[in-house]
């Protein structure tokens, strides 16, 4: 399918390159040019007459709005819109093992895809055009994502509670190897204190087998950072760094709680750091150091966690609460600003996900881009495109969401090919029937729940 997008302000989100106003030409699902207008002489250049050979099957005009990089989700559990609001105000572990866990426990595979497409609805609705999606029974969350032509990166998230190490091999093969546009995988785990050092052993053999990073929730509570060093005398990034989790780098979820020596071991090893601020802010579980990140080289990337912790999943949300938290804990406004943030969310997010043909808007690169309306009350005056962004936009600024060249969202309407009323139906059954009490769990977690919670490995 070919697409032209016209009277637009582009923002590439290249090193250096302002916005401008152009044009930007689609074919197969892949940028093909883009073409810078040749005068400033009005804020709307007329639509030209196309020459033979510039058939299009689609032209959108974009109304002098600006059409930019698709946010990328970092991190987050999709899955997980069953339990938004149904356990709040509780601290961390308590809210994890005693609410989450056993819910989680009666998910049938059916569940977690119809509560995938829930959670993708609300990434179109927010300029999200990929997630790092940390969830079990990924084949349902495949057959979602597919079916409403959303970008899934898969993460590892075995533990102690089920996975293997031989289910870990089959999803990278099944997603990172075989010819999935959509989907792909990277190789991860759950967390140190749910995870056996033998366990952790045998990840970090298998990414070495295929030079593989590894991601992982990591040093997200003071409590877990205690912990890690009552058991090993290390922190957790030490302690897995000398397991061998990282000789090929990672990822960090959260990397609230670090010590200097955790910062060298992340330059020395290229471990990058997703951080999610509405999370921990709302489990207490602190502000991650994304200042100290920044100037000592360690890339930052934006996630929403899940929809159970969050509870919204809302990048507009994340990109403010990332920069004016750092401004307030150093007392300083030119704490990261704005240009950083929306690297973060765009460029760095790409980067710690795999995704380097959806980093930035340029020539081969997936057309996987987002229309922020400019038209609206709190995006005027236009005077820093990238300011309003992060400062003033949200997602009712989002006019239209592309992935892979196809509009998915546009103007406040779903373009899935199924019924968004059947989508929140099913989701709210679901709910209902797993947070009544009334069904058994499917597998026994219990002794696990008890092991895990006093660090008996």
């Amino acid at each position: 399918m070919r697409t032209r997008i016209y009277n637009a302000r582009i923002l590439t989100m290249e090193e250096k390159r302002p916005v401008f106003k152009g044009e930007i030409y689609i074919d197969g699902g892949k940028i093909f040019r883009i073409k810078e207008a040749k005068t400033e002489k009005s804020e709307r250049t007329e639509k030209p007459a196309l020459n033979e050979e510039e058939k299009w099957d689609e032209e959108i005009d974009a109304e002098g709005n600006l059409i930019m990089p698709g946010f990328k989700n970092a991190h987050t559990h999709s899955a997980m819109t069953f339990l938004r609001s149904y356990a709040d105000d509780m601290k961390l572990q308590e809210w994890l093992f005693d609410k989450v866990f056993p819910a989680e426990a009666k998910l049938t595979s059916d569940d977690v895809y119809h509560l995938t497409k829930l959670a993708i609805l609300e990434y179109l609705t927010s300029g999200i055009t990929a997630a790092f999606d940390m969830y079990k029974l990924k084949q349902d969350s495949a057959k979602a994502a597919e079916e409403l032509g959303f970008r899934m990166v898969f993460c590892g998230d075995i533990n102690d509670f089920g996975g293997t190490l031989e289910e870990m091999e089959q999803d990278y093969f099944r997603y990172q190897c075989e010819e999935t546009p959509l989907l792909s995988y990277q190789f991860g785990f759950h967390a140190e204190y749910t995870t056996s050092r033998n366990l952790m052993e045998g990840i970090a053999q298998l990414a070495g087998k295929y030079k593989k990073p590894v991601y992982v929730h990591c040093s997200e509570t003071k409590r877990e950072v205690e912990e890690c060093r009552e058991k090993t005398g290390m922190t957790p990034i030490a302690y897995m760094d000398s397991l061998g989790l990282f000789e090929n780098g990672g990822g960090l979820f959260h990397g609230v709680h670090l010590d200097e020596a955790d910062f060298d071991i992340m330059k020395k090893k290229k471990i990058c750091v997703v951080t999610n601020p509405a999370s921990n802010l709302k489990l207490a579980s602190g502000i991650a150091p994304v200042k100290t990140y920044l100037e000592k080289g360690i890339p930052v990337a934006i996630g929403t966690d899940g929809p159970a912790s969050n509870n919204c999943l809302d990048m507009f949300k994340e990109m403010f609460l990332v920069t004016g938290l750092q401004k307030v804990v150093h007392n300083d406004p030119e704490a990261v600003p704005a240009a950083d943030v929306l690297k973060m969310a765009t460029v760095n997010g790409a980067y710690a996900m795999g995704l380097d043909n959806c980093d930035i808007l340029a020539e081969g690169k997936y057309a996987d881009l987002i229309m922020i309306d400019l038209m609206q009350p709190n995006m005027q005056p236009i005077q820093n495109i990238e300011k309003n962004v992060v400062y003033s936009a949200s997602k009712l600024n989002v006019k239209m969401t592309m992935i892979n060249g196809r509009a998915v969202y546009q103007n406040g309407k779903f373009k899935i090919g199924e019924s968004v009323e059947d989508i929140y139906e099913n989701a709210n059954r679901i709910a209902e029937r797993i947070l009544d009490g009334k069904e058994e769990m499917l597998t026994d977690v219990s002794e696990i729940y008890y092991l895990c919670r006093r660090g008996n490995k």
